[in-house]
């Protein structure tokens, strides 16, 4: 079920909220939370139910291994259980994630023909999975409470972050959902949640969306595109990942707050950046921090030497990439922002500053360039769009400017309309500008919900965006994060 469609906004959601608070104003607070976890396993379970054994089995499991590590046990050392739950996990994401990509490569490295398993990746198993494991980690540190099942059952499934994040920890989401408070239908959090809501729903379906048509044209239809052509192409990607990432983390914070609960913040004008280590602070901030928390200090951080640190970058990025998806584009792409980074932290280290505009620009045209390979189905798709991006060889100019600049017909420039490729008019230059002004230049979510006041302003903006969004609700359209 997605949260851009009719049955989500129309009938779950208001089904879900009336009967949750309904059970909690009848003191049935057991009952509320046990509706809130049915609902949201059925939320869950609308794509496919066969997905569902997989997460049921996946939390009881870790649930009682967390239990057993919070507790004083001598039969095994508590270190043996730790290595065995976290080994569990990576093994059940591997095996639905990765079996096809490493058969793929064992054939290719022995020139064998093992048939591939062709399994259908569980949605949300990457999110979940690393979800539990920092449980894990923490119960193994005495960071945890004993919950009973139910509470953590609610804490893996709630519904707004269940599928594509953000990455809670228990701490951030057990004591809210214990609150007596946020039991009772507060409407300050009502009219904020909706809001935020409905920015994500009009950022998804109507922006998002609008630059999905040209990014896949230029990636997945096109089989040859001329410089303008390919810098259009790689941009919407670009503007279309930020939209939709975006706006489903305004959605999931915003579905969040109906229900009194207060999400992380994991989308902080990324696009801001003046360079890469920003960057990391501010796109997918609880993924950020995993990587952080559970494998870049874990491996030593920054505390054994500068050659052991920029290793340990390299090798967190390097999985973080894989974690997004099985496939060596995606090594790449995390082997860049590692190399990126490393670079950042050198020059540092020496002393270097620059412009703050050339910052920017540097920052911004290497996450630009390194989305391609993030985006691409294989290798050759990358290299069609970043050869054309690059290369002179095939230069078309408006045909206006064709009396002004005929002499370029000499060095092999042609005039006409130079987006023909993309299917696209002139109104792909007016959204690519509206891009840069929305992502560079306005208030963000963080900024909104601070300020944020109900008036006839506030009540005006919401009805709009939200009705603009709900008439473009005319087609299926699954956020990019489900698929990692």
């Amino acid at each position: 079920m997605l949260f851009n469609s009719y049955v989500f906004i129309f009938a779950f959601l208001p089904l879900t909220f009336f009967v949750y608070f309904y059970l909690n104003h009848k003191r049935l607070t057991q009952a509320g939370k046990g509706f809130l976890v049915f609902s949201s396993l059925f939320f869950y379970s609308w794509w496919n139910i066969a997905y569902l054994p997989i997460i049921l089995s996946s939390m009881l499991f870790n649930y009682l291994l967390g239990n057993l590590l919070s507790q004083d046990q001598k039969s095994f050392s508590k270190k043996t259980i730790l290595t065995f739950g976290i080994t569990v996990n990576l093994t059940l994401l591997g095996y639905f994630k990765y079996s096809d990509f490493f058969i793929e490569n064992f054939n290719t490295i022995f020139d064998t023909n093992t048939q591939l398993l062709n399994l259908a990746l569980p949605l949300a198993i990457s999110f979940f999975t690393f979800q539990q494991i920092s449980y894990l980690v923490d119960s193994y540190k005495k960071e945890t409470k004993e919950y009973d099942f139910l509470n953590y059952a609610l804490f893996v499934t709630f519904f707004p972050q269940l599928i594509a994040g953000p990455i809670v920890h228990h701490k951030e989401m057990m004591p809210q959902f214990a609150q007596k408070r946020n039991k009772i239908i507060n409407y300050k959090n009502i009219s904020l949640g909706l809001f935020i809501f409905s920015m994500g729903l009009f950022k998804k379906v109507i922006i998002a969306d609008t630059f999905a048509v040209w990014a896949t044209t230029g990636f997945d239809v096109t089989t040859t595109l001329n410089l303008f052509e390919a810098w259009a192409t790689s941009l919407s990607y670009t503007f279309q990942l930020y939209f939709d990432f975006s706006g489903y983390t305004d959605m999931a914070i915003g579905l969040a707050l109906l229900f009194n609960i207060k999400l992380p913040i994991n989308f902080n004008s990324p696009y801001k950046a003046r360079d890469i280590q920003d960057f990391w602070r501010r796109w997918h901030m609880t993924l950020s921090r995993f990587l952080r928390d559970y494998l870049y200090i874990p491996l030593g951080g920054n505390r054994k030497g500068e050659l052991r640190t920029y290793t340990n970058l390299m090798g967190t990025f390097i999985i973080g990439g894989l974690w997004h998806g099985a496939g060596w584009t995606f090594v790449f792409w995390g082997f860049l922002h590692g190399l990126a980074l490393v670079i950042h932290r050198a020059w540092r280290r020496l002393g270097f500053t620059m412009w703050s505009w050339l910052a920017w620009f540097i920052t911004f045209n290497f996450i630009n360039i390194s989305w391609v390979f993030f985006r691409a189905k294989e290798w050759d798709d990358a290299l069609k769009i970043l050869t054309a991006m690059f290369s002179l060889d095939h230069v078309v100019l408006p045909k206006f400017l064709e009396s002004k600049l005929y002499f370029l017909e000499n060095f092999g420039v042609n005039f006409g309309f130079f987006l023909s490729n993309l299917n696209a008019k002139l109104d792909i230059v007016l959204w690519l500008i509206v891009g840069f002004i929305v992502t560079l230049t306005t208030k963000n979510t963080l900024q909104k919900m601070e300020r944020f006041e109900l008036n006839y302003k506030t009540a005006f903006l919401t009805a709009f965006v939200l009705i603009a969004g709900v008439i473009s609700l005319n087609k299926v359209s699954e956020f990019l994060y489900f698929n990692f």
